[in-house]
């Protein structure tokens, strides 16, 4: 029997939240406009000190390390703050997780935690060193947040109503390979999943998981390299069952397509195409750490208990 997944309580009006950027650096307005679509679900958001830094030399983060693991910390361990969004991925967050005070963190106890893209190797962490079940859903200056209601919308249940939300299938999702699986999910952006092996407190293996993979802006030979890599480890022996998200800027679909058939194809699990979660103009709120029914045949994933508590 699948034990307890160690959930964050769900959110209630009024709740404070806090908005760090673990990644990339934010522009201003973008951020603002995120903010006040958290203030209209009436929710209390504070920004982070450093969430609109810029690192001193390397302008592809958003300001130190030191600084941005500092911020999550921070916010992490103060006690009025109930979750944690992302404000942006980009690349920055593997620099700055071993830098952040896990013990403070652990002694703090669990909290909302959202992001995706480069956040999937925050949420690999938290789930590795502290076994907490955390959203893989959007930031708030990404653009899909700003501007799609679907993408708002599925965060914002999956927030504040997460019994709503345990089935989750965009109507678009259809299988690669058919079947209906049951596990733990897990998983991300694939650039970041392989680039996770052989670091330290990094998960073992996939084995037993409903495993979640999306990417942008990787040519299908990369995928190929990247799904090549998670083979040759042994990452993905007794994986479950894999949900297949988006693949923006990757290339021609049916050129991405035959590269997820030819590497996953043969692992004998099912494998669901299209449900649109990760860098999608429109995507739904995927959680990670809950264990769930993958059903080739619906379409859908279903979760065996509500995203949080």
């Amino acid at each position: 029997m699948t034990p307890e997944p160690f959930r964050p309580r769900r959110l209630r009006p009024g709740a404070r939240v806090a908005v760090v950027a673990p990644s990339g650096p934010i522009p201003e307005d973008r951020l603002q406009a995120g903010l006040d679509i958290l203030r209209g679900w009436d929710l209390d958001p504070v920004v982070a000190p450093h969430v609109l830094d810029t690192h001193p030399t390397l302008g592809h983060l958003a300001g130190t390390d030191a600084d941005r693991a500092r911020d999550l910390t921070e916010a992490w361990c103060d006690p009025t703050v109930s979750a944690i969004l992302c404000a942006r991925g980009g690349y920055g967050a593997q620099r700055m997780v071993d830098l952040l005070d896990w013990t403070a963190i652990r002694a703090a106890g669990p909290k909302v935690f959202v992001g995706y893209s480069d956040v999937t190797a925050l949420h690999e962490a938290f789930a590795g060193r502290l076994g907490l079940a955390t959203l893989h859903g959007p930031m708030v200056a990404a653009a899909a947040f700003l501007k799609d209601t679907r993408t708002q919308e599925s965060l914002r249940a999956t927030l504040f109503e997460p019994e709503s939300v345990r089935t989750i299938g965009p109507g678009t999702a259809r299988p690669l390979v058919p079947g209906r699986a049951r596990g733990v999910t897990l998983g991300g952006c694939l650039c970041l999943l392989a680039a996770d092996l052989g670091t330290p407190h990094a998960r073992r293996t996939a084995r037993g998981g409903l495993l979640l993979l999306e990417d942008t802006g990787e040519e299908p030979y990369r995928l190929d390299r990247m799904l090549t890599q998670l083979l040759r480890s042994g990452w993905l022996d007794g994986v479950a069952g894999i949900g297949l998200g988006s693949w923006e800027e990757c290339g021609p679909y049916e050129d991405v397509r035959a590269v997820l058939l030819d590497r996953l194809g043969t692992l004998g699990v099912p494998v669901l195409e299209g449900m649109g979660f990760g860098h999608h103009e429109s995507a739904p709120t995927m959680p990670l750490g809950i264990p769930a029914v993958l059903d080739t045949h619906t379409g859908t994933l279903t979760l065996d208990v509500p995203a949080l508590a």
